[in-house]
């Protein structure tokens, strides 16, 4: 057993594969998987039955002439924040004006997949006005890393003031890839920053380092400081703002009815994976997936299992969904999807929607499959359904049950 395997052992074990469901019904069409050969760890982790909710949705455009939006976050007033990834940050109002940039939101590395990414409202905001943004940083000679800040909307609602930077990236990456990265909030004063690994072959490796925050969930008080009980704050070695670590590209995250955290992951050719997350879990990237690489060579050892040496994934893609922004939906409009997760398909293109019991994926729906590249999803305080789509002229849409 490596060092690394015994530390995980201790800190937060292995989550138990989650309990057998009976899976009866053909899955989503979706095509062949691109590893025939590699087969799920346990009934149920992959192509659950495809579910047919009844439900159509109607769809209205909220806002267009939005260039490439990554993020969504719905304020108290109702109004929207939307991120473009050149660098500009907007508001949305409830009659669907889109505001003028707001000022003062950081220089951004937009290349490649760098750019200004996430946003959310922190869980403070009605008594400190605390907004959170993510985004590629530029240090200069083509290096880049994920990095946090956050700030307040001025009282006209035009510039963001009181910035301070809550976390960066470490080591800098010439890659203008795999940044992550997405904001979750918890109930006990902690915010969570998704990162990725850069993606070359070269740097990827940093994912298993807990000398880098590369392919990490990343914990911090809200002010940027790191929690005392963060899982290596007393390792050698180790950066203390590391929650988790062995991911690739986390593009979706969120919190559960019992404050449990949540992440979808991009693959490689196939192997997306939605994970819960624990503190100190090893979630096995680029060791262990269950895809292969763009070539169609073997990635790593050339395994997909995980245990019992890395965290099994609850469910997975091949091929992938490409996931963005995900939810787990809880409103009015639509009753009998409470506690599901919906979360963003940039390939091929979709809303799909999760049910869970015990954990377990039990039924998968696509929905909205002719939209193009959904990048974020959120829920109003109405309950409709929030996306945005990933385009040169991207657009925001609000999605409603179709009457009758």
């Amino acid at each position: 057993m490596t060092s690394r395997t015994a530390l995980l052992l201790g800190i937060g074990g292995l989550i138990a594969a989650p309990a057998a469901y009976a899976q009866d019904g053909a899955p989503v069409e979706q095509g062949e998987p691109n590893v025939s050969h590699f087969q799920p760890a346990f009934p149920g982790q992959t192509r659950a039955p495809a579910s047919d909710s009844g439900v159509t949705l109607a769809t209205e455009t909220v806002a267009e002439g939005l260039e490439h939006p990554w993020g969504i976050a719905v304020l108290p007033d109702g109004a929207i924040l939307v991120t473009e990834r050149p660098g500009r940050l907007r508001r949305v109002s409830p009659e669907g004006e889109l505001s003028e940039p707001i000022a003062g939101v950081p220089e951004v590395h937009a290349v490649e997949q760098g750019g200004l990414l996430d946003v959310a409202i922190g869980p403070d905001y009605e008594e400190e006005g605390w907004i959170y943004l993510s985004y590629a940083k530029p240090l200069g000679d083509g290096m880049s890393v994920t990095a946090a800040i956050r700030g307040r909307l001025s009282e006209d609602g035009t510039e963001l003031v009181d910035v301070e930077e809550i976390f960066e990236q470490e080591p800098p990456s010439p890659t203008p890839m795999h940044y992550g990265s997405r904001i979750v909030f918890d109930d006990d004063g902690h915010v969570f920053i998704t990162t990725g690994e850069h993606s070359d072959a070269a740097e990827r490796d940093n994912a298993q380092d807990l000398g880098t925050t590369y392919g990490k969930v990343i914990r911090l008080n809200l002010d940027g400081s790191v929690p005392e009980d963060n899982p290596f704050v007393d390792e050698e070695g180790a950066i203390d703002s590391i929650w988790s670590y062995g991911h690739r590209n986390i593009q979706a995250a969120a919190m559960d009815a019992e404050g449990r955290l949540w992440e979808i992951e991009h693959g490689p050719q196939g192997g997306d994976e939605l994970n819960l997350v624990e503190p100190g879990n090893n979630y096995g990237w680029p060791i262990v997936v269950y895809g292969q690489e763009y070539s169609g060579e073997p990635v790593g050892e050339g395994r997909a299992t995980h245990e019992p040496d890395f965290v099994e994934p609850r469910y997975y893609w091949d091929p992938v969904i490409a996931p963005s922004g995900m939810v787990f939906y809880d409103g009015e409009m639509f009753p009998d999807w409470q506690g599901n997760i919906l979360v963003g398909s940039l390939n091929p293109g979709a809303l799909v929607r999760l049910e869970l019991e015990d954990d377990a994926v039990t039924g998968e729906e696509r929905l909205l499959t002719d939209v193009g590249r959904i990048r974020d999803v959120a829920v109003d305080a109405e309950g409709a359904i929030l996306v945005i789509t990933d385009d040169p002229n991207g657009a925001l849409l609000r999605l409603t049950p179709e009457e009758g």
